[in-house]
């Protein structure tokens, strides 16, 4: 082929980028999020969670032992000896349904604490980090969950190789700090057969609590990380084109092209009964040629004259034309035309500082006709 013929191609642009370049509207954010779909890191939450729970078992280490202690030598040293004694053949069974419900009272008085910090640490690191709105949205069946197709991009996609990479980051640096932990006590460790029960049980104690409250600051970190990450990732995935922008924007304002018609026929109609009001005018004032004001005066209905019709141009004129048409005087005053067209609407009456004025244009109005009849 020759050189002076080079092969053209038509290419859509748009293959080469990403054509959603706008940010979200308030309204498509709105409208996500009554979906259920929020930017918010599961890790964070996790990592509060499990800092607050350590947290509360080291506050609460001394009372919760006491209770354990005191409780496990009510049941040994009490109840179990009191019921053996006193029912032959060993306890019954409302005896040992009492002893069991006094067991779970008492579990349940231990694990209090955790119940409630834990229900409100839920609630507060899930609800902190986005407007708090109640949705079933999510909980609606779609078929498009059982496509294994969406799987698949699921399994596959930047979102997975994200968490995949928090999750070796997370085992690596948990397992390095449990070893750490383990290996600067472990002198005590060995030693652990010659203390007491008391003591060995503090021993492992504040060491679990030591390696729970690091490994928590860690989780803490990465929940930093993956919030940052998940809103930088909500921001983008919530982009729009631009018509998508331009078709909100019909969808909430109506179409341009029909508002304007929408105007359009207003303007008319009021046009319209403007002119029907023109014949009962006493006078109409005019620029001469670009301005025209049609004024009425009725001391029954108002203390001052009123406007009647006002307009430039192509309405100025047909103003002109429906007074003469019903033999209206038509006076020229460029100042006072345009005074009344700036500071007077359609049925409202005329300042008091232009009373002069229109007062003496009537006055000549109504002389002129009077000598007519």
């Amino acid at each position: 082929m020759s050189s002076e013929y080079p092969l053209r191609f038509a290419l859509d642009l748009q293959f080469f980028g990403d054509d959603k370049t706008e940010e979200a509207t308030s309204k498509k954010l709105s409208d996500t999020r009554k979906k259920g779909q929020v930017a918010k890191s599961q890790e964070l939450a996790h990592g509060v969670e499990l800092a607050a729970m350590f947290i509360i078992l080291r506050l609460t280490t001394s009372f919760m032992g006491e209770r354990f202690i005191g409780f496990f030598r009510w049941i040994y040293n009490g109840v179990i000896i009191d019921a053996v004694k006193t029912v032959r053949g060993g306890p019954n069974a409302q005896d040992t349904g009492i002893l069991l419900m006094n067991v779970i009272i008492q579990m349940i008085i231990v694990m209090l604490p955790f119940f409630l910090v834990g229900f409100v640490v839920a609630v507060l690191s899930n609800g902190l980090q986005f407007e708090f709105k109640i949705t079933f949205e999510p909980l609606k069946p779609k078929l498009s969950k059982f496509n294994p197709i969406n799987g698949f991009k699921r399994i596959f996609s930047m979102q997975s190789l994200f968490n995949l990479g928090l999750a070796i980051v997370k085992i690596t640096v948990i397992s390095v700090i449990a070893y750490n932990t383990i290996i600067d006590h472990l002198n005590d460790l060995f030693l652990l057969y010659e203390l007491e029960l008391n003591q060995a049980v503090a021993l492992v104690g504040d060491l679990t609590l030591t390696t729970g409250l690091r490994i928590s600051l860690v989780y803490l970190l990465v929940g930093v990380v993956d919030l940052i990450y998940q809103r930088m990732k909500f921001k983008k995935d919530n982009k729009m084109t631009k018509q998508e922008v331009k078709d909100e924007y019909k969808d909430a304002e109506g179409d341009p092209q029909i508002k304007g018609q929408i105007k359009q026929r207003m303007r008319e109609a009021s046009q319209r009964r403007m002119m029907q009001d023109v014949p009962d005018a006493d006078v109409v004032i005019t620029n001469p040629t670009h301005i025209a004001v049609a004024v009425k005066y009725d001391a029954d209905v108002a203390n001052a004259p009123i406007v009647v019709a006002k307009g430039e141009g192509y309405v100025a004129e047909r103003i002109k034309q429906v007074a003469a048409e019903n033999d209206i005087s038509v006076v020229e005053n460029k100042p006072l035309a345009r005074s009344l067209y700036a500071t007077v609407e359609i049925n409202e009456q005329i300042p008091p500082e232009l009373y002069q004025a229109v007062a003496e244009i009537l006055a000549v109005v109504y002389n002129s006709r009077n000598q007519r009849l």
